[in-house]
């Protein structure tokens, strides 16, 4: 059995280091084929992140004058949803996290892991474990806009909102689109990003005038984009970084259910 070393840090404290065996999809382009490379990586903090992980693995790579690999990152605070992989075959890894807010304490010394991008039609890979997310851009942009005055900032509370209502509201708000509910789901439907978007402007008044085409529109262009149907098998919010509830999907469909009943 491999035993984990230990090394001390400035104040004296044992640290963990692990050696590590990654199995990582290298794809050079959307039209290439790809595979599974095999690399061997040491001098790993437990503290590191799982992107700082990869960093290390980077900086191995290009001091051999191989090839890094590319992978998506941006703020590494958890907030911007550019980070998602699959890690040994679950959206974000082990933990309901997202992947950069992941660390390298959830695994073991001398664990192989298995790195793969988002698996998803709709996500077609663009390099190594970097996806193309524009389909989630595309469907917001058929969300349209909102019926409301602009110029000077109006008072307090002039528009009243249930206390209930906006707490769902910003609940649902939450949703960073990092797509791991699309990759989690064995139909590779986005029904639950679609639905937290659908819920956040219902639950709100000044969501209201476009409420109808809103949910139609989106609909459409998610179906347009090749992502999967909903069987309501629950993998989406499992794997939500986030947290967002299953039943936004039922908001979702009845919005939709009233919109045809209204004509749209």
């Amino acid at each position: 059995m491999t035993q984990t070393r230990d090394s001390e840090t400035a104040a004296g404290t044992p640290k963990r280091e692990m050696r590590l065996t990654l199995k990582i999809w290298r794809q050079p382009n959307h039209d290439a084929p790809g595979k599974i490379h095999t690399y061997e990586v040491d001098d790993i903090s437990e503290d590191m992140s799982f992107l700082e992980m990869l960093d290390v693995l980077n900086e191995q790579l290009n001091a051999a004058g191989e090839e890094p690999i590319a992978f998506d990152s941006d703020c590494r605070e958890g907030i911007c949803g550019q980070c998602g992989l699959m890690i040994d075959g679950e959206a974000h890894g082990p933990e309901v996290t997202t992947t950069c807010q992941l660390h390298m304490r959830s695994f073991k010394d001398g664990d192989t892991i298995t790195v793969e991008p988002w698996r998803a039609d709709a996500f077609p890979v663009v390099k190594d474990l970097v996806v193309d997310r524009g389909a989630f851009d595309r469907i917001i942009q058929q969300g349209g806009y909102v019926s409301v005055n602009t110029g000077a900032a109006p008072d307090a509370h002039a528009t009243p909102v249930p206390k209930d209502k906006a707490d769902r509201a910003f609940d649902v708000a939450t949703c960073i689109g990092c797509g791991a509910c699309v990759a989690a789901c064995p139909n590779g439907s986005a029904s639950l990003f679609l639905g937290a978007k659908i819920t956040h402007l219902g639950e709100l008044p000044q969501g209201q005038a476009e409420r109808d085409t809103r949910v139609v529109n989106m609909i459409g262009q998610h179906d347009h984009e090749g992502f999967g149907g909903c069987t309501n098998i629950g993998e989406c919010t499992a794997a939500c970084p986030k947290g967002i509830p299953l039943d936004v999907i039922s908001r979702l469909n009845w919005d939709l259910h009233a919109a045809l009943r209204h004509g749209h």
